[in-house]
C-alpha cells in the first residue's frame, strides 16, 4: 500500500477533497499536526506522497512557532531528493523558503475571494489546464518570489506567483483546491477574526460566493489533483 502524510498546521485546513482521491488510489494517509510535535523526527523519503497543508501563520514567524524550522528542512530535502509533494498555501509557501525564495506579506494586500487564474504556456500541459477558467479560492496576505529553477504556472492581479513546479514531482499552489462548500463552514469559524479585520470581505459574502463557484469547484479540484497524482505516483 502506498503512503501519504499530511502535514496539518491547524484541524480545519485539511486533505477535504483530496482524501477520497488517495484513498481511491489505495493510499494509507497519516495526517501530523504540527505544532505538536514529531515533524523533526520524519524521514523526508519514506513517504510516497508528502502533502503540506495551509494554516495562517507566516512562514518566517519560527521565533513563535519553532515547529517550522525542521519542516522547512523536511520539505527542502524531500525537493532535493525530487520526491513527490504538494504544497497548499501556507505549504506552497514553505516549498518557496525551502528553495531559497524570499515569502514576505503582499505589498498589494491580501487575497481573500474566489477568482480565475491566468495559466501560463507551461500549465496548459500541466494538470492545471484542468482548471481552465474556473475560480480558485484565495486566502492568503504573504506572496513569495519563484525560486530558481521552478516554473510558474499561474498569477492573479494580486499575486503573480500563484503556482509553481519544480524539478519532475514537485508542486506548489497559493491557492486552494481542496476546500469543499461544508468544510468552509468551519474555516468562516476559524477565520472569523480575519474575515472582521479585512474591508469588503464577510461571511455572507464568502458563503455566497462557495455556493456558486465552490460547487464546481468540488469536481474540478479533485480532478485536477487525481491527474497530478496520476502523473507523479504512479
Amino acid at each position: 500500500m502506498k503512503r501519504c502524510t499530511a502535514i496539518r498546521h491547524v484541524a480545519f485546513e485539511d486533505l477535504d477533497l483530496l482524501e477520497p482521491v488517495l484513498r481511491d488510489r489505495g493510499f494509507d494517509i497519516r495526517v501530523l499536526d504540527a505544532p505538536l510535535g514529531g515533524v523533526a523526527e520524519l524521514d523526508p523519503l519514506a513517504d510516497d506522497l508528502l502533502v503540506v497543508l495551509g494554516g495562517p501563520i507566516g512562514v518566517y514567524d519560527e521565533t513563535d512557532f519553532p515547529f517550522l524550522v525542521p519542516e522547512i528542512e523536511l520539505v527542502r530535502r524531500r525537493l532535493d531528493a525530487d520526491r513527490p509533494i504538494l504544497g497548499l498555501c501556507l505549504g506552497a509557501q514553505i516549498m518557496a523558503r525551502a528553495l531559497g525564495a524570499k515569502v514576505y506579506p503582499n505589498p498589494n494586500g491580501k487575497e481573500i475571494g474566489w477568482s480565475s487564474l491566468s495559466l501560463t504556456d507551461e500549465a496548459a500541459a500541466s494538470p492545471l489546464a484542468g482548471l481552465g477558467t474556473h475560480p480558485v479560492l484565495h486566502w492568503h496576505g504573504d506572496t513569495f518570489d519563484l525560486p530558481r529553477g521552478a516554473i510558474r504556472l499561474a498569477s492573479t492581479p494580486v499575486t503573480a506567483n500563484q503556482a509553481f513546479s519544480i524539478g519532475q514531482c514537485g508542486l506548489a499552489l497559493q491557492f486552494h483546491v481542496e476546500a469543499s462548500v461544508a468544510g468552509l463552514e468551519r474555516w468562516y469559524v476559524g477565520h472569523v477574526g480575519e474575515i472582521a479585520a479585512t474591508a469588503e470581505v464577510s461571511v455572507g459574502q464568502l458563503r455566497a460566493a462557495a455556493l456558486t463557484q465552490g460547487m464546481a469547484m468540488q469536481r474540478v479540484g479533485p480532478a485536477m489533483f487525481a491527474d497530478w497524482l496520476d502523473q507523479v505516483c504512479a
